[in-house]
């Protein structure tokens, strides 16, 4: 039987983003994001999310917000091993101008919005190269609940997290926009990836984990 890894998605996205992820020796499982509670801090939400993890000692998967989300489960309950892809472990991290937003509180003042005007710039950002992927985060921006967003942001922006899983793998490239690597030190580069490399380098990505845990 294959071992399984449990994947947590980016802010807003589903499974769809790992559909180019094909393990020789491991299955994926999901884990949906949840409607968060009025004032839900992220470690309460963390152990509402941990209770869809079924084996002890698992192997947890996190792409970008869902890479914060899989170091706050880690540190509530036993985890084997902790994969990190564009994301950031600790809020040494976190880019300055995100640190600065969140100390500023912008995003209470100008909610986060999927305003037409900056898809374009949106897409660039993230990396996203071919038409069947710009209608995928297109897909995303209609669908994402107004709560679950506006809670998400906040998280990202406010995370103040200095504890990193120890053995941690961290995937990034170093053309990232989102969380740009000078911030970044991960255990594994992929040289001209995007924020969006999981889906569109995907196979690098495969590489990188199947070396590290194997």
């Amino acid at each position: 039987m294959k071992q399984v890894i449990y994947c947590i998605s980016g802010l807003g996205a589903d499974e769809r983003i790992f559909e180019h992820l094909q393990f020789r020796n491991y299955d994926l499982r999901f884990i949906s994001w949840l409607h968060p509670s009025k004032n839900e801090t992220i470690r309460e939400y963390a152990r509402r999310m941990a209770h869809s993890i079924q084996e002890k000692d698992a192997i947890l998967l996190g792409v970008s917000f869902g890479g914060m989300m899989a170091v706050e489960i880690a540190r509530q309950i036993p985890i084997q091993k902790v994969i990190l892809i564009s994301s950031i472990k600790s809020a040494h991290e976190l880019p300055r101008w995100m640190k600065m937003a969140g100390n500023l509180k912008l995003n209470r003042i100008i909610p986060m919005r999927p305003y037409s005007f900056i898809t374009k710039i949106g897409n660039r950002r993230l990396g996203v190269t071919n038409a069947d992927e710009e209608k995928m985060v297109e897909a995303y921006r209609k669908s994402v609940n107004a709560v679950y967003l506006d809670w998400a942001v906040n998280q990202i922006l406010n995370w103040r997290n200095d504890w990193v899983p120890p053995g941690i793998i961290h995937i990034h490239g170093d053309a990232d926009r989102i969380f740009p690597i000078k911030e970044i030190r991960p255990t594994h580069i992929i040289k001209g990836a995007t924020h969006f490399m999981v889906h569109n380098r995907a196979a690098e990505v495969v590489q990188c984990i199947e070396e590290a845990l194997e």
